[in-house]
């Protein structure tokens, strides 16, 4: 098996999040859903404490890589793998802080495509982002890998 340079994630992960919230305005603008419902204060709220777990989530793990001075570009090579602190308790938390300031941000827009449109934007990441980086992270770290992935979910 030859040994793979990177996980080969040609697009970067934050840029699928943005282009799917651009596409539900998109779709909103042409075939519009009854959205008034969540213009309310709970609605409100939600989309708050949505954005500060995503906030809560993403900046540790950021902090993390660049502590490590690894890299979040998925086209160049990982120097680390990433398994303590936040990473203890997910193997992918900024997929999934950013899938909480996704949320919070729908909360706050009040679009119904932007939540239906949510599995969309989890699966595209789960197939093209996540199986990849697993795939390279295997052949890169294989005395440490499987053996955190057996200790900590993907997700949560």
């Amino acid at each position: 098996m030859t040994k793979q340079l990177n996980p080969g994630v040609r697009i970067p992960p934050p840029l699928i999040y943005v282009a799917i919230f651009l596409l539900s305005l998109l779709i909103n603008r042409y075939w519009p859903l009854p959205g008034q419902w969540l213009k309310n204060s709970v609605c409100y709220a939600a989309g708050w404490i949505c954005i500060g777990a995503g906030l809560t989530i993403t900046i540790p793990a950021l902090a993390r890589f660049i502590r490590s001075k690894n890299t979040l570009m998925t086209i160049r090579p990982a120097t680390s793998l990433q398994t303590a602190g936040i990473y203890s308790y997910t193997r992918n938390p900024m997929y999934l802080g950013l899938v909480f300031l996704y949320t919070g941000i729908a909360f706050f827009k009040g679009n119904m495509w932007t939540f239906i449109l949510l599995p969309v934007v989890i699966t595209i990441i789960q197939q093209y982002v996540i199986k990849r980086e697993e795939k390279y992270l295997t052949i890169a770290f294989p005395a440490v890998y499987p053996d955190y992935c057996k200790k900590v979910r993907r997700w949560v």
